[in-house]
């Protein structure tokens, strides 16, 4: 079961506005928010507690730092899988391709999944730069409202795979700016990303906390049922479209882009120019 009781070290979580707003707000900015296992299974465990308390009728993710998020944490840390719930799968610690393809289909598709069906209205607030992984936090949310200078980015192409792993791109960004963004692995800005429809709202950078509470305030006076409901139906009509057909036959290319690298580069699982280019971008 989950340790409720348990302190995080990777986020925070906290309620305003008399317990009807849960804020969940990742706290590594001295790595620029970048997600390491313990991280992702921390807000895990925070999307939990809000669901469980009645009294949480809105929740906001967003992050410290001039940072979202740089995305999965690069560092070379070797794949540590956290004693945590196991919602999705298991298989972990099995050898070769069946451990490390396990442990993402829970930390990546299983979690992004949850939290994209959460049963309460999510806003991302978002600042800085969004890379690759930090997608995979910001698409599930309801909402995403963004400061003016935030950057969004997938540079995963140049690590030899089709995307990140929670790939709903095209439902975010139409097919040929998809393509586009993951084939020339560069950054869009938050005011494109409002014209293409994946940011609802884009706000001075002062304004983005205020900005988006008064949101969240707004959408905790709705009835609960209201927005349930709404949400039910604007997700089953995106599962009419196939969405979660194609995350996970995306997934599996995916893996196939892995297991080329391991071939390519000695066992390494990524192509060193990547990391060149998540580089170039966390400093552009």
């Amino acid at each position: 079961m989950f340790e409720n009781d348990k302190p995080f070290e990777r986020i925070r979580y906290a309620t305003e506005e008399s317990g009807s707003v849960g804020r969940i707000t990742l706290a590594r900015p001295e790595r620029h928010n970048a997600q390491d296992f313990l991280m992702l299974h921390e807000i895990d465990r925070a999307f939990a507690l809000a669901a469980q308390d009645d009294a949480v009728r809105v929740v906001i993710l967003d992050a410290e730092g001039p940072n979202f998020s740089s995305g999965h944490d690069i560092s070379g840390a070797p794949m540590e899988v956290v004693n945590f719930c196991v919602h999705h799968v298991g298989g972990f610690d099995q050898p070769g391709v069946l451990g490390h393809m396990s442990a993402e289909e829970e930390y990546y598709i299983g979690m992004c999944w949850r939290w994209r069906n959460f049963p309460k209205p999510t806003i991302a607030q978002v600042q800085g730069k969004v890379i690759a992984g930090g997608l995979m936090l910001v698409w599930p949310m309801d909402l995403i409202i963004a400061s003016q200078d935030a950057t969004f980015s997938d540079p995963t192409v140049a690590f030899g795979v089709n995307g990140h792993e929670y790939f709903v791109h095209a439902w975010e960004l139409g097919h040929r700016k998809a393509k586009e963004i993951l084939f020339r692995s560069s950054a869009i800005t938050a005011e494109e990303c409002r014209e293409l429809g994946m940011v609802n709202h884009v706000v001075p950078n002062e304004d983005l906390h205020a900005f988006t509470l008064g949101i969240a305030k707004e959408i905790a006076e709705r009835p609960v049922m209201g927005t349930k409901l709404a949400k039910m139906a604007v997700n089953q009509s995106l599962d009419a479209q196939g969405q979660w057909n194609a995350i996970q036959s995306a997934f599996g290319l995916h893996h196939v882009g892995h297991a080329n690298a391991r071939v390519m580069f000695d066992g390494v699982p990524v192509d060193p120019t990547g990391i060149e280019v998540i580089k170039r971008l966390s400093k552009a």
